[in-house]
């Protein structure tokens, strides 16, 4: 439907609600993926809530580096929650229908959520970079006024950006087409159905996806390439295993996180050959890395591990067995 088209017919009919349609390609078997992916929302919420109660109630963990953790969990909780229960409702119940007002809002959390996980790793990076390189400044430089300002910061800097985005989706206007091909409203899929021009929509994602979250992996893989770099310098070859093994945890989340990024990017490319792919790798990404996060620092970060069976009582339980 071309744009006069779209002109004449915008007194007559607006439509009032969006479908989604769930994974293309596979609508008679989807629901046979709703149990992994119901598990993997469980774990989500269970794993990362484990992590908040023991950063709270351990004094040990009081500390810059477990307060972005602790953050880092509620994003990872409210990713997670923006999308999963609908989608569950769509493999379960049937449930495709989503007003226009809730779809928007759910791209504006799903973008505010991403780009805040984004923005936390980077105060992580950040903080593990002053830590290893500047241990002398460290405690001078990363307060706890440090801390706060810096996850405002953020927070602004993602709530605020990511406006744009569902605003101008909404000025688009949808006639006759408001069936999506998607488990949940990503905003290239809904302004795909608009019948006039959404070049600024594509534009202001791509800026946004460039600005926001290429600034920040820039910025995110050079401070891990100077705490090589200096951690390389050491004499003790236990300092040296010790930065490391402290660094390698937030680098194992921080490369699946952007990679799962880019793929979805660059797969989004060849979504009319493969409509399934792009789609399938964005649920994954908005369900995966928040049941990852909290699994990998809780094997890997002894620290958090020894506090978790603490709060816990499990320290009790082990050293009566």
């Amino acid at each position: 439907m071309d744009i006069a088209q779209c002109t004449a017919n915008s007194s007559r009919f607006q439509v009032s609600e969006f479908i989604l349609m769930g994974l293309p390609g596979i609508h008679e078997w989807q629901h046979w993926l709703s149990l992994p992916m119901a598990l993997l929302y469980l774990l989500a919420l269970v794993a990362n809530l484990f992590v908040l109660i023991t950063i709270h109630h351990e004094p040990t963990l009081h500390q810059p580096m477990y307060q972005f953790l602790g953050i880092l969990a509620v994003v990872d909780i409210g990713l997670a929650t923006t999308s999963m229960p609908k989608i569950l409702a769509i493999l379960w119940f049937d449930s495709k229908a989503i007003s226009l007002p809730e779809c928007f809002a759910q791209i504006y959390a799903i973008h505010s959520f991403m780009c805040m996980e984004s923005g936390i790793f980077l105060c992580m990076a950040l903080d593990r970079y002053i830590a290893i390189c500047y241990p002398l400044q460290y405690p001078s430089i990363i307060t706890e006024p440090f801390v706060i300002r810096a996850i405002l910061s953020m927070v602004l800097r993602n709530g605020l950006l990511t406006i744009p985005v569902p605003v101008l989706a909404a000025q688009r206007h949808y006639h006759s087409r408001n069936e999506i091909d998607h488990c949940l409203c990503s905003n290239l899929g809904v302004t795909s159905l608009a019948c006039d021009d959404i070049t600024i929509n594509r534009f202001y994602q791509l800026a946004l996806a460039w600005l926001v979250v290429g600034s920040d992996m820039v910025l995110v893989f050079a401070s891990y390439a100077l705490i090589v770099h200096s951690v390389l310098k050491l004499n003790s070859a236990e300092a040296t295993s010790k930065a490391l093994s402290t660094c390698s945890s937030h680098l194992i989340l921080i490369l699946f996180f952007y990679t799962a990024i880019i793929l979805v990017s660059v797969t989004h490319l060849s979504g009319k050959k493969f409509p399934l792919i792009p789609v399938l790798l964005n649920v994954l990404h908005i369900v995966i890395p928040p049941s990852l996060n909290p699994m990998v620092y809780a094997l890997r970060t002894q620290e958090l591990r020894v506090g978790f069976q603490r709060v816990f009582g499990l320290s009790e339980y082990m050293s009566r067995k």
